[in-house]
């Protein structure tokens, strides 16, 4: 979003943000759409649709069933007719494909680090969270039917999977409320769980190779570590 706000800033577009984290529902919203609903055409980003939206309400979204289209802050950009710079190019790609995506992009290694750090920092990411990431590689780390299985100690995933990345093509990430898959394998977890995407407790992205995770509570702790991460080791073992 931070991007985003930069190019809405720059050409001096209204807009609202609740600092909401993953997960962040159009209902959290209600009172400003009942507000501008006649006066102005509304553009969600990447907002769950659990209510009915107004006729001038537009999605802009590239997640679950709108993973086939354009990163949200090209989306904006392509509204906006502004033209993106190289940074923004490498961020776009961030957000659509992780770091491989940056590298088909053409992405450095300081850049990269550089886009990772910033987009960690984003989503509330403490040099805490960072440590935490560290101590569940090392403490909590099982290798299971050549699935990689952590028990994370903190609930921000980002500093785990930068950490592993190129080190283990199939991940699961798991703390007693949620849990998220990394990839091959994905089209198998979206049929699935297709339920689970239907009703908006279930998200993913990043392609083939991307990411598959649940939203919090969706299971209990029991059903994640006995139901759902044996389920999801055998779905994907062999690829």
């Amino acid at each position: 979003m931070i991007e985003i706000k930069k190019l809405l800033y720059k050409k001096k577009i209204q807009f609202i943000d609740k600092n909401l984290s993953w997960g962040a529902k159009l209902s959290d919203y209600h009172e400003i759409i009942v507000q501008s609903y006649y006066y102005h055409l509304i553009y969600g980003i990447e907002l769950i649709s659990d209510i009915p939206a107004p006729e001038n309400y537009r999605i802009i979204d590239h997640h679950n069933q709108l993973s086939q289209l354009p990163s949200s802050l090209e989306q904006v950009a392509e509204i906006l007719g502004i033209k993106l710079n190289r940074y923004q190019k490498l961020v776009a790609a961030n957000d659509k494909g992780y770091i491989p995506e940056m590298i088909k992009n053409g992405a450095t290694t300081d850049e990269i680090e550089k886009i990772r750090r910033s987009d960690r920092k984003s989503q509330g990411v403490t040099k805490s969270d960072e440590f935490l990431g560290i101590k569940s590689i090392h403490e909590n780390c099982k290798i299971i039917n050549n699935v990689a299985v952590i028990r994370s100690l903190t609930y921000k995933f980002s500093p785990i999977t930068d950490r592993l990345f190129g080190k283990y093509n199939k991940l699961i990430i798991y703390t007693e409320k949620n849990l998220c898959y990394y990839g091959k394998g994905i089209i198998k977890l979206i049929n699935q769980f297709q339920d689970n995407v239907k009703n908006n407790n279930a998200y993913y992205g990043g392609g083939e190779n991307g990411f598959f995770g649940f939203a919090d509570f969706t299971f209990s702790a029991t059903d994640i570590q006995n139901k759902i991460i044996p389920q999801i080791i055998k779905l994907v073992e062999h690829e």
